[in-house]
């Protein structure tokens, strides 16, 4: 269990070929995974022990929620104690979409058409989208001074169990702004590494698959800020003013400074306080010209004052590569993942791709408009009568924001005739198979736990003018909770750090 054979797909490690869905067999050995040690309690809290430690001396850090701005004082990662079984023919489903929803989102956001179209309603009814949306359409009339650019995204799965026991890879959403957990996962897998070998499972323990994110998203910036073309010029992480999460994001830093591309920290204050463009358009912040603007924040209303808005802008207008510029995170939103569902959407932005098509399509799971219409009132009295069926998505990221059950019902039914349902999408509720896992958190008591896990791929991709440069699959995350919790990842306390274990 858990041998695959590797093979080497444009110098990624990928595993195998792709696959549709998972035989029953796989799902029973999903749930009988550690069965021998998940209940002998000495041996767990001794495991555990080890774990939390070799989790802090790796690396797996965060600043606590007393001090999220200081680290004197930090802690390990939430993570399980055990890695999580995953179907080796949905993980290698997973990376072999990958390279195609890079190209997916890079078209998208080239095509202004679509963007206007789709997102048409959306804006109406949503402050926070149209805001974006007008800052797009500003830049795009004054011309685009930048002309590399870079997608780093997360597309995010979970294993969905149909009627006949098999389970299927179905996509949750695509992240294309602010895609976190590159940098802590790249430590995770050797501390389960040690955990397996401590359980004498050695040979277990050398079947998990590599990863370093880390590095693959480190790639992506250095082949952008090399494209730029300023030896001079620094990367610019653009951060928010609570940092609990800056480990995960010093591991991508390190890893360009080891390429001696140096790199600064500012959040939108210091843009709009320091910030200037000269006659090219050269960005520059505190009188250093930025290459690329790496964007950690900026994905929700909170992150925005008018300040911060008047600062966003003046970095889109920039020649300075954004990551992601505007039309890119407008590719991520809800609205446009629905979308992408319509038949024949795909085939429109991906002409003469029809391997790719077919292959983004077999992820999707049924995703339903909201638009004020018949087709729209169909679908809300549907999920109003049957509100476990289904997830009722906003135009929002960062875990936590989606609605389910009668929480679902009572919204819907508060706005099903109003123009403010049109800043939402239903998608089907996806059904994952369970597993028992440990979760350790600081000061949590140690219990066995029923948990789902959502397994990201990582994509990184570089284009300069028309051409691609770069397209690769840069690692994979994996986050597991426990099934009471509907809603939420890492950064919102709810999901901890995994690693997959093929079966």
């Amino acid at each position: 269990m858990g041998k695959v054979g590797l093979c080497v797909r444009k110098g990624w490690e990928t595993w195998g070929q792709a696959g549709d869905f998972c035989s029953v067999s796989s799902v029973l050995a999903m749930a009988a995974l550690w069965e021998d040690v998940l209940y002998n309690e000495l041996v767990i809290r001794e495991a555990a022990s080890l774990a939390v430690d070799a989790a802090l001396l790796g690396g797996m850090l965060m600043r606590t929620e007393e001090e999220p701005n200081a680290s004197d004082v930090v802690n390990y990662a939430p993570f399980t104690l055990l890695p999580s079984a995953v179907p080796s023919a949905l993980f290698e489903q997973a990376y072999a979409v990958q390279q195609d929803f890079n190209l997916l989102v890079d078209a998208i956001s080239q095509n202004k058409e679509f963007l206007e179209c789709t997102l048409a309603n959306t804006i109406k009814v949503d402050d926070f989208t149209a805001r974006l949306f007008r800052i797009y359409t500003q830049v795009l009339e004054e011309g685009l001074a930048q002309s590399v650019f870079l997608g780093i995204n997360r597309s995010d799965y979970m294993f969905d169990r149909g009627a006949d026991g098999t389970l299927a890879l179905k996509q949750i959403e695509i992240n294309t702004i602010a895609a976190s957990f590159g940098g802590l996962t790249s430590r995770t897998l050797a501390v389960h590494r040690q955990v397996l070998k401590t359980l004498g499972k050695s040979e277990e323990a050398s079947h998990l698959p590599p990863n370093n994110p880390s590095k693959g998203l480190a790639l992506g910036i250095a082949k952008a800020w090399e494209l730029y073309g300023s030896q001079s010029a620094v990367v610019m992480f653009l951060v928010e003013e609570v940092q609990r999460n800056i480990f995960d994001q010093r591991c991508v830093e390190n890893e360009l400074w080891n390429r001696n591309i140096r790199v600064i920290r500012k959040q939108f204050r210091d843009v709009f306080e320091q910030g200037s463009l000269d006659d090219a358009r050269r960005l520059y912040i505190d009188g250093q010209e930025v290459a690329v603007v790496y964007y950690r924040e900026g994905y929700v209303p909170q992150n925005y004052n008018l300040q911060n808005w008047e600062a966003r802008l003046l970095l889109e207008r920039s020649r300075a590569v954004k990551c992601p510029d505007i039309a890119t995170q407008l590719a991520g939103t809800k609205k446009v993942q629905q979308e992408l569902s319509r038949p024949g959407t795909l085939e429109r932005l991906l002409p003469g791709h029809a391997e790719s098509v077919a292959r983004i399509r077999a992820t999707f799971a049924g995703l339903y408009s909201l638009d004020l219409g018949e087709e729209g009132d169909k679908m809300a009295a549907t999920a109003i009568a049957d509100p476990d069926w289904f997830v009722l998505k906003p135009q929002r990221e960062g875990g936590g924001n989606n609605l389910y059950g009668e929480e679902l019902r009572q919204v819907l039914e508060k706005i099903k005739d109003s123009p403010e349902r049109t800043s939402y999408i239903l998608m089907d509720k996806i059904k994952p198979q369970p597993s028992k896992n440990y979760l350790l958190r600081a000061h949590t008591p140690l219990k066995v736990s029923e948990c789902i896990s959502e397994l990201g791929i990582f994509g990184v991709y570089v284009r300069q003018g028309k051409e691609m440069v770069m397209n690769k699959s840069a690692g994979h995350l994996l986050r597991t909770k426990a099934v009471e919790h509907a809603d939420g990842g890492v950064a919102a306390g709810v999901a901890v750090l995994d690693t997959p274990y093929l079966v």
